[in-house]
């Protein structure tokens, strides 16, 4: 709980009042390799931040094909937040690509730090809004920039994800085929 704790520190100032009561409303969870935080189908009931361990978030299309959205390593958050926010059928899948040691919120206790500790909802709108403004980022990056440029962005940007994850997951993030991601890794090796 004090890793969270001290986190949140990075953005809000915490009292020690206001540290216990949000160590009252979250909780910790171990999840295995391969297990699911959130299954397309079921409610988000959490939003989760990541202690130890890495994430993949991905849907599944008519055809049966995964598209990964995003992986998630320690000190980031993952959840499916259309999910979470209207508590409805999630679309995506979260599922544990390593042993994942995490702190989850439910959604009433969210609300209820909201009015109790008024600073969360500042450190969620902080958090929230970079989560944005990264998404609007990689949008323009697949638009603008070739999948040989994406893939050396995404090693120079996630190196610690590039050692963890196969590579036919990292093909599926930057949307391009395994064959293809090989040749660009066979070329860049040349």
């Amino acid at each position: 709980m004090q890793v969270f704790i001290d986190y949140l520190q990075n953005y809000i100032e915490l009292t020690k009042e206001e540290a216990s009561l949000v160590s009252s409303n979250i909780k910790s969870r171990n999840y295995l390799k391969g297990q699911y935080i959130v299954q397309a189908g079921d409610v988000c009931r959490y939003q989760t931040f990541i202690v130890s361990g890495i994430t993949r978030t991905f849907y599944l299309d008519d055809n049966g094909n995964e598209h990964i959205i995003t992986f998630g390593i320690e000190n980031w958050w993952n959840g499916d937040m259309m999910s979470f926010i209207n508590q409805s059928p999630a679309d995506f899948n979260i599922q544990c690509l390593e042993n994942t040691q995490v702190i989850q919120i439910a959604y009433h206790n969210i609300e209820n730090l909201f009015l109790k500790v008024p600073k969360m909802e500042r450190f969620f709108r902080i958090i929230i809004q970079s989560a944005y403004a990264n998404t609007q980022k990689r949008i323009i990056r697949n638009y603008s920039m070739n999948a040989k440029e994406r893939y050396h962005l995404f090693c120079e940007e996630y190196p610690q994800i590039v050692q963890r994850v196969p590579q036919y997951m990292i093909a599926s993030y930057l949307g391009i085929t395994k064959e293809f991601l090989s040749q660009i890794r066979n070329q860049s090796k040349s």
